[in-house]
């Protein structure tokens, strides 16, 4: 009998769930581009790198910085090749360079492109829009994930439009942006736990962005933790996004910050191993449902268990050697 790989015949006829690392570390500088490389290459390719051409590049010096990000992303430092670029946003008048810049420079090994500032789904829409002409234009043959901010009124407002808009693989949620837009009604402690986590309105808006995500199968990523050297605080952060309000991937801004986001939101290692267990047994009986442990599984568990183990693998996690040949070989 010819065994099926889970992702064709869990997803027939329909789109997985993105597989993607749980920690986005954001670096601005060639400096700190460089060094997230290094580190990304050390510890293994358990988070993405984010180059950042809109806080990063200086006025004026748009064009060259967006040029440094593909002279290193092009270069032998990007070993892994997970490294996504955010560009200026849609009131500034160098979106389109960095759009144009950053696609004939490394529009085939890009991980991503992220859109911040957004006050408006016609906005999100305008922009993918240039960026899937300019992949034609350039006989990219690929569809280039899209990572949207959600860190405005209007945002939130049109979150659940956005989130229906092609390309689109991750919502970000933008809590110092978001924060300050309310005008002094929410106070500057709600840019740290624990209230960022239980104002009514970051709450509310949280809540509709991992929503959002979820109902469209996109992913929802939680902002940064402005403590930075405290791991600790890191690490509860990301398991609070996570456990309480179900979103999948968070940003790091600071070295100290990656693993303790990795380590807060890779999945628990007894479901790792009854998921491998589950998925080996299932893939023998061809997907139908199977008995294990006295209990019942059939393509719902399986699906959820899939996920899981690709989650445990991007994270890092020793899986057992079964399991990485039979699906990850």
């Amino acid at each position: 009998m010819q065994l099926v790989h889970p992702n064709d015949a869990l997803f027939q006829g329909e789109k997985p769930f993105p597989a993607i690392p749980c920690c986005e570390h954001f670096a601005g500088s060639e400096k700190l581009i460089t060094k997230a490389l290094a580190l990304q290459d050390e510890y293994g390719p358990i988070f993405d790198v984010t180059c950042d051409c809109e806080d990063g590049a200086a006025a004026g010096q748009e064009k060259e910085h967006a040029e440094m990000i593909v002279r290193v992303l092009s270069s032998d430092v990007n070993k892994h090749k997970m490294a996504g670029v955010r560009i200026h946003d849609f009131s500034h008048p160098s979106w389109k360079q960095d759009v144009d810049i950053i696609l004939e420079g490394i529009g085939k090994i890009v991980s991503y492109i992220t859109i911040p500032k957004s006050t408006q789904a016609t906005q999100v829409r305008e922009m993918v829009n240039y960026i899937k002409s300019i992949t034609q234009t350039l006989n990219l043959n690929r569809e280039i994930p899209i990572h949207v901010l959600i860190e405005t009124h209007g945002a939130l407002k049109d979150v659940h439009e956005i989130a229906t808009i092609e390309w689109i693989q991750v919502l970000d949620f933008g809590l110092m942006d978001f924060v300050s837009g309310h005008h002094g009604a929410i106070p500057a402690s709600a840019m740290r736990s624990p209230n960022q986590f239980e104002h009514r309105l970051l709450a509310r808006a949280k809540t509709e962005v991992v929503a959002a995500a979820i109902g469209n199968g996109i992913v929802p990523a939680h902002n940064v933790t402005l403590d930075l050297k405290n791991a600790e605080v890191t690490f509860s952060d990301a398991k609070r996004a996570r456990e309480e309000f179900g979103f999948l991937r968070m940003w790091s801004i600071y070295p100290t910050q990656i693993h303790a986001i990795v380590d807060a939101m890779k999945p628990d290692f007894s479901e790792v191993i009854d998921g491998s267990q589950i998925l080996l047994q299932a893939q023998q009986a061809d997907w139908g449902p199977i008995q294990y442990n006295g209990e019942l599984h059939d393509r719902a568990t399986y699906r959820y268990f899939w996920e899981i183990l690709q989650v445990a693998k991007l994270s890092g996690m020793e899986l057992p050697p079964e399991v990485n040949k039979a699906f990850f070989n």
